[in-house]
């Protein structure tokens, strides 16, 4: 007998004849984008509405267990809790990317029903599940407070503020134009983005990060009802894509091999993302696993094997000024000390996702990237293509600090849709962006500093190691701005600085922020 699992959504009646995710259910069907998928895992609280007064992450929540109970998400408040939220955040400066505020919200409201005037330690108690990448919580909190507090009668809403008639004076805290949609969850990421015709595609994954590919078989794939195309290496017009240096590869083909353990080996679209997950299961890949390169150590090594035809030295950058060498030798004082720092993940709270579609006379793709002439220049080079004939088009962009400048999901949605001659989404999952987008470099440096007896610098040397990862990415500028910065705020007159990025088989590095000042600079601090 079937189940069929009713509960109230938002004040309506609603019934589900599926056992889902709670979170798909209300994204998928009754289309409440508000309830943001940043980790569909209960990690990020981006999915969080309430159940029976009770603040839930709706992604490990199911129909199942929902039935019978009442969900609320942020388009179900009251005008007037929308228009005190809105205000308040808007006021206190929380918004900035917007992925993370709906759920945020949220917590607030489960919090303020139950707690109408709740302390600083109570509101940072009641957010503790919900992530947020960019504020740093402290304008968040402040928000939720204003809102308690104008939902309690202590403060009116200014409107003139929001209209900008008032708060743009020198030393004012702006009122941020996206406030509105983005703490209402009415903005626009790609997910929220459903076409008529939609087709789901994903990338078959390699499980070693560095192997031969004796053979892809996808029959058992192409069998599967719902599979509409699938798509190797050499079906790609020019196989390589790259931020500056195009040396990664869009597929790895039979023969090759593998260099990280994001490398994909073919694309499917599929009319369901069940599908889809479905024929991911179904191709079948032959391996010859090899020795890693695991390190820059390793990489340096005699005899290491080489991760690219031309070795595994990606970048190199050296930086003069005045006589180092002699200046060293006539200080007083001399130091040395060797530091290192880890590669880091950015963590943006939206995944990568791309929706391309067929336009005009080529392909329009929606993105949630860092650079859309980049993309577009790197799709143009994929498909040898005049760049005209591709619309790159960001909506809302769910963070990105750097590990959204290299294309990730953008072009294998283009060449799925030119494929199959419909819209293609193609999205990451948390764990499939952890292994394939690129972090900060992990860096390793030896500095040699001098002074007089005054304790006045004279004289810096330096050596600076990257873990360029398995792609050059942006390997290039930013081991150039770790040497030029390495010097940090002093004044020197004599300085010799070398960089060197090496290949590993490790997740491509690429920027972050001001990292490699931050990391440079470490010595002189």
């Amino acid at each position: 007998m079937e189940e069929i699992f009713r509960f109230t959504v938002n004040g309506e009646e609603r019934e589900c004849r599926t056992e889902q995710p709670l979170l798909r259910y209300l994204r998928d069907e009754l289309r409440l984008t508000s309830v943001k998928d940043g980790c569909s895992e209960g990690a990020c609280g981006t999915c969080t509405i309430i159940i029976d007064g009770k603040a839930v992450r709706s992604c490990i929540m199911s129909t199942k267990k929902a039935a019978g109970k009442n969900i609320i998400t942020t388009e179900g408040l009251s005008l007037r809790e929308k228009e005190a939220f809105v205000y308040a955040f808007g006021r206190a400066g929380a918004v900035q990317c917007g992925f993370c505020i709906p759920g945020m919200v949220m917590s607030a409201k489960a919090l303020i029903d139950q707690n109408p005037a709740p302390t600083e330690e109570e509101i940072k108690k009641a957010i503790r599940g919900n992530i947020c990448r960019c504020t740093g919580y402290k304008k968040i909190i402040e928000g939720i407070d204003l809102a308690a507090r104008i939902l309690r009668g202590e403060l009116e809403i200014d409107e003139a503020v929001e209209e900008g008639e008032r708060g743009y004076a020198v030393g004012d805290s702006a009122f941020r134009v996206d406030v509105r949609e983005k703490v209402l969850g009415e903005g626009e990421y790609v997910d929220d983005v459903v076409m008529p015709g939609m087709l789901y595609g994903g990338a078959v994954r390699t499980e070693y990060p560095r192997a031969r590919i004796v053979k892809i078989d996808t029959e058992g794939a192409r069998a599967l009802p719902g599979v509409v195309c699938i798509l190797k290496a050499e079906d790609v017009p020019r196989n390589k894509v790259g931020h500056i240096q195009q040396d990664w590869d869009v597929m790895i083909a039979e023969g090759d091999i593998t260099r990280c353990i994001g490398d994909a080996l073919c694309l499917i679209a599929a009319e369901s993302p069940l599908i889809l997950e479905e024929a991911k299961k179904l191709v079948k890949v032959e391996y010859e696993v090899l020795p890693l390169v695991h390190n820059i150590h390793e990489a340096m090594a005699e005899g290491a094997p080489r991760i690219h035809e031309n070795g595994n030295l990606c970048q190199k950058r050296h930086v003069t000024r005045g006589d180092a060498k002699k200046a060293l030798a006539e200080s007083k004082y001399k130091v040395t000390e060797s530091f290192t720092t880890p590669f880091t993940e950015h963590a943006f709270m939206e995944p990568e996702c791309g929706l391309a579609f067929p336009y005009k006379d080529g392909v329009k793709v929606l993105t949630s990237d860092q650079g859309v002439y980049d993309t577009r220049k790197e799709i143009a080079y994929m498909l040898e293509w005049d760049p005209d004939r591709i619309v790159v088009e960001n909506k809302l962009v769910g963070g990105g600090f750097g590990g959204k400048e290299d294309v990730t999901v953008q072009h294998t949605s283009v060449l799925l849709a030119l494929k199959t001659g419909r819209p293609v989404k193609v999205k990451f999952s948390r764990q499939e962006s952890i292994n394939f987008h690129p972090k900060r470099h992990a860096m390793e440096g030896t500095f040699t500093l001098g002074c007089d007896e005054n304790g006045i610098f004279t004289g810096l040397d330096c050596e600076i190691y990257f873990d360029t990862g398995a792609y050059a990415s942006l390997c290039g500028p930013v081991l150039e701005r770790a040497c030029t910065h390495s010097v940090g705020p002093y004044c020197y007159q004599n300085t010799d600085i070398r960089g060197f990025g090496y290949y590993t088989n490790n997740p491509p590095r690429g920027p972050s922020g001001a990292s490699a000042y931050a990391r440079a600079n470490l010595p002189s601090r």
